[in-house]
């Protein structure tokens, strides 16, 4: 029976604002794929990033451009030179998992040899703001083990002694979205590490990083823009620790687990991080992040409106996905 492909772009309401060094925004966009075969429907997920030129319609273009070979049966390996990494490979081959699991009867976490997925601990992630308002939320969270605090300016000494005073008690990860210039990259690496903080992410903009190698890092720093695949992992052992996996930058699952298992041979710490999506994008990540130091999948805790079932959380732990969701 030939598949058939459905592509939607939907929607959700963001509780607040969500803000990065960036910009900000009050909705999360992003494009939903199904792929129908044999009575069952697979189901992936992405969100469209403009950091890299995606928008909702580019999405659906790269998706309907490979709709045909996606119908008379393209397999995942396939797909992977068929399709550039990027958001819309991500929503195809996380559709193909489910799919196969529901054809199958075979769920995602067996055929990666997960018998038993565990609940994980997420970060939450506080949004850029003036100091006092980020130790405000801060503060409203300060039970959560771990928090994301998102800065990137070239001021941000207040705003990590804010936080870290509102939430003693916290793991704190620091993401500066590629916001601090060089001349107080080494200030801002110490206050944090004063401060406690386990890690800091991506601090200067990708390809503009070679300052990380040359300076003595006092805690561990994190690639995220500047790495996408597992091609990308080799180049940056001399100046970042970690590395932040996400389907929407790899492309999928399929290339993420790769990645993951080439990153770990090279020495790096591994996080698996989201953009702001629903639990139909963070359910292949849970099963990715089953080994990871970091995980950061808190994307529906950020949203006024999740889908129906969604993933299942309980404080800061986020459960497997059931087999209702994905996979």
């Amino acid at each position: 029976m030939p598949l058939h492909v459905d592509i939607q772009m939907n929607s959700f309401p963001i509780l607040g604002t969500f803000t990065i060094s960036r910009g900000s925004k009050t909705t999360a966009e992003v494009v939903t794929c199904t792929i129908v075969a044999d009575g069952w429907a697979g189901h992936g997920e992405c969100v469209p990033y403009r950091r890299y030129g995606e928008s909702l319609e580019s999405v659906v273009a790269e998706i309907e451009a490979i709709r045909g070979s996606i119908e008379t049966g393209l397999s995942r390996s396939d797909l992977l030179e068929a399709m550039k990494p990027g958001a819309a490979r991500n929503a195809v081959d996380c559709a193909l998992w489910d799919l196969e699991a529901k054809r199958t009867g075979m769920s995602v976490a067996s055929r990666l040899g997960i018998t038993d997925p565990k609940p994980l601990t997420t970060a939450y992630t506080i949004s850029m703001g003036e100091p006092e308002a980020m130790a405000s939320q801060a503060r409203e969270h300060a039970h959560r083990p771990l928090l994301k605090v998102k800065v990137g300016t070239g001021d941000d000494e207040s705003r990590i002694r804010a936080v870290r005073s509102a939430a003693p008690d916290a793991m704190i990860i620091l993401d500066a979205n590629e916001g601090w210039p060089e001349d107080v990259l080494v200030h801002h690496l110490q206050i944090a590490a004063e401060a406690g903080v386990a890690l800091v992410e991506q601090p200067l903009p990708a390809g503009r990083d070679a300052m990380l190698g040359e300076i003595k890092r006092p805690i561990l720093v994190c690639a995220d823009e500047s790495v996408h695949q597992t091609g990308d992992l080799a180049a940056l052992r001399d100046r970042y620790d970690a590395i932040n996996i996400k389907l929407d930058k790899s492309g999928g699952l399929t290339e993420a687990l790769v990645m993951k298992k080439e990153a770990q041979r090279l020495g790096f710490q591994v996080m698996v991080g989201c953009m702001v999506g629903t639990s139909l994008a963070m359910a292949p990540a849970v099963l990715l992040a089953q080994d990871a130091e970091f995980v950061d999948l808190d994307g529906p805790l950020l949203l006024a409106r999740d889908r129906d079932p969604g993933l299942r959380y309980e404080a800061s732990l986020v459960f497997p996905p059931t087999t209702a969701l994905w996979g």
